[in-house]
């Protein structure tokens, strides 16, 4: 009968001394900070990446207008080519993720820009080039690319694109105004 009532002496001392002994016990802390450090470390590494490429695409589509602008390039293909060439460090210049829109309006007229992105997330980008030797006239030239998310699954989401259950997306988009000389 003594025997049973030892292993639990035996138990409880055993569990005491565990419950005292820190040996350990930053390892076990860190297992349980360690999620949270590194869903925060990617978080700040992505917000970073989607302003430095929005930056860039701002970048290009303003070098792409002065291009335009200067006549260097008046081609359709000419600034899609602009803009593609100074893009390609961070991003794909696939027609379905990059989208050049450019739009002429008359000079001093309003200017009222139609949204490229339709509901379910497509682009309806259009080059508008003016008559050549136009100087009567405001280019627009606006540029979206659609950046894919990585952290969005660790609940840091900054998706601006709802299409479906697909929202592990951000649209960037940057515009200019030019006048031809």
């Amino acid at each position: 009968m003594l025997l049973p009532i030892m292993s639990i002496v035996a138990l409880r001392r055993s569990l005491r001394g565990f419950g005292r002994n820190r040996h350990g016990s930053a390892v076990v802390e860190f297992a349980i900070i360690a999620p949270i450090f590194f869903a925060l470390i990617f978080a700040i590494i992505e917000t970073a990446m989607v302003f430095f490429a929005g930056q860039l695409l701002e970048t290009a589509v303003q070098d792409t207008g002065r291009a335009f602008y200067t006549s260097q390039t008046v081609t359709a293909t000419g600034l899609n080519t602009a803009l593609c060439n100074q893009v390609t460090t961070l991003m794909d210049c696939a027609t379905t993720k990059l989208c050049l829109d450019v739009r002429t309006f008359a000079k001093g007229a309003a200017i009222a820009l139609p949204s490229v992105v339709d509901a379910s997330g497509n682009y309806t980008c259009l080059i508008q080039l003016p008559d050549t030797g136009s100087t009567d006239v405001t280019v627009v030239v606006r540029g979206y690319y659609q950046w894919p998310l990585f952290v969005t699954g660790l609940g840091y989401n900054i998706a601006n694109i709802q299409r479906g259950t697909a929202t592990n997306k951000r649209l960037l988009a940057a515009a200019t105004a030019v006048r031809p000389q």
